[in-house]
């Protein structure tokens, strides 16, 4: 290449990539929005929110479609582009063709839609009313086909949508995976509801959400949040949000069970360091941005359930729950008492590490059902309620504990649920990866070491921001392709040795 062609290819570059920090600034906006919404903006601020965020989601499509992006993509796509300027192009390249087969009035109409479901739903949830809530329901899933249809007309309208959470995998992945959870687990839970081992549950009463809150700030103290990048408020359905300069954290405290609240903000906090650990000096970039939701959530499990709900963790955090809570047990009895099985258990965000994924695949057959046009909103209720016994043996009472618990479908985030599976089956792969690396990770937690995981983490998944598709970034991690078989064999030996299998 001649210096002029490369001089027209930098400054090209430089255009483009511009455009992309402009255009993801109003996108992380649009989020700042939203979390002001679902933690701090008073009810009555819904019909100018709904307005605002429409506004935002209408200039970030105009800039994602664009015909000054486009040209700089055709440009540069002839360009000789170093590895990372490649990867760069690649998403962008994707989130734009997506996108401009999508019409702006489409996009606002869904961000408008959704922003006022909001509300609707926390009433019918309250209301214990899905009939409140149906026509919105039905009316976003409309809106969803719709825009299914635009991208690709030609494709199954839920792979198109999954594609949104987890572009690179494949909803073919995600089936097999389920598939296999579906199998292997439904046994395991069987043998622990036939098993006499009693586990040991030290918490008895209710307790203050005050001293929940210092508790739980202490563990984000101990794990390494940073708090001069973020924060803790409560929200009625625990979340994160943010960039690598600003990640917060929410959880939510019920008086009988202190365990929810430490559990919610360990899973959050895991978010919160994926992002936190992002190259700053690529803010605004795909370099710079989380690998889609698959990946984010293995950070949130791990954290969870590999850290939070393990012997070391509990060898390290007893005194500190008797310090806050007057709780006096053995480390032993509060990991036994953090891994219980509750098969009987109705709401998602409160079952366990097990029967966690049968919640998630009953809402990947309704919400695919729903997208194809083989089920009808008002028909959700009664198969939702059938599979709940079907896969757990137990019927929800009422729609609040039921179809209304979730508020992803009110969001329009149909092709969601899948990566929560596929994110705790990641994060059994890359713990097994971190433990054959660090010298003694067990002794490390116990010890209230955790700067080698982050270390390693931020290593080996944080800062290559989206550089890599999803598999491509798994096998760099970890030597191999994405696998449940760490996620088994973690699941069968721990379990196994709890309930005397």
């Amino acid at each position: 290449m001649s210096e002029h062609a490369a001089a027209e290819t930098a400054e090209t570059y430089e255009q483009f990539t511009e455009h992309v920090r402009r255009m993801t600034n109003v996108g992380n906006a649009a989020g700042i929005l939203n979390w002001d919404q679902q933690v701090m903006m008073p009810d009555a601020g819904t019909p100018a929110r709904s307005q605002q965020t429409a506004a935002l989601s209408t200039v970030h499509h105009d800039m994602l479609t664009s015909s000054d992006l486009a040209d700089y993509l055709d440009t540069l796509d002839a360009a000789d582009l170093d590895d990372d300027q490649q990867a760069v192009l690649r998403e962008v390249r994707r989130d734009h063709e997506r996108a401009t087969r999508v019409p702006g009035d489409l996009v606002e109409e869904i961000s408008e839609t959704t922003s006022n479901a909001l509300p609707t739903w926390k009433q019918a949830k309250g209301d214990d009313d899905f009939e409140a809530f149906a026509p919105t329901l039905e009316k976003i899933v409309e809106l969803k086909r719709e825009y299914a249809e635009h991208i690709d007309p030609d494709r199954d309208p839920y792979e198109v949508l999954f594609e949104e959470y987890e572009p690179y995998l494949g909803l073919d992945t995600a089936e097999r995976v389920l598939e296999r959870l579906r199998e292997e687990l439904v046994p395991l839970i069987d043998e622990i509801a036939d098993s006499d081992a009693e586990l040991a549950d030290p918490f008895e009463g209710t307790y203050d959400e005050d001293a929940q809150e210092e508790l739980v700030r202490e563990a984000l103290d101990t794990l390494g949040y940073d708090w001069d990048r973020g924060r803790l408020d409560t929200a009625p359905h625990p979340f994160s949000m943010g960039t690598q300069f600003d990640a917060r954290v929410t959880t939510r405290f019920k008086p009988d069970d202190p365990l929810d609240a430490l559990g919610s903000t360990i899973h959050e906090f895991g978010h919160a360091t994926y992002t936190l650990g992002l190259p700053q000096d690529e803010y605004g970039s795909p370099l710079g941005q989380s690998r889609d939701l698959s990946v984010h959530e293995s950070q949130s499990r791990l954290w969870e359930n590999h850290v939070g709900r393990s012997l070391p963790f509990w060898d390290l955090f007893a005194t500190r729950v008797d310090d806050h809570l007057g709780v006096d047990a053995a480390p032993r009895e509060f990991y036994e008492a953090a891994n219980r099985i509750y098969p009987d258990n109705l709401i998602r965000v409160e079952a366990d590490e097990l029967t966690y994924h049968m919640h998630i695949i009953l809402r990947f057959e309704i919400e695919r059902d729903l997208i194809s046009g083989d089920l009808e909103v008002s028909e959700v209720p009664q198969v939702w309620n059938d599979k709940m016994e079907e896969y757990l043996g137990v019927r929800p009472d009422s729609d609040a504990e039921g179809c209304l618990q979730d508020i992803h479908w009110t969001h329009g985030n149909f092709g969601y649920f899948p990566t929560y599976s596929l994110g705790s089956v990641l994060a059994a792969q890359l713990f097994a990866a971190a433990e054959d690396d660090l010298d003694d990770l067990e002794g490390d937690v116990e010890e209230g070491d955790f700067d080698g995981l982050h270390d390693w983490l931020t290593e080996n998944v944080h800062r290559h921001g989206c550089r890599y598709t999803t598999d491509d970034l798994i096998r760099e991690a970890t030597g191999e392709s994405f696998t449940a078989d760490y996620f088994i064999d973690y699941a069968t030996e721990k379990f196994g040795d709890l309930y005397e299998l």
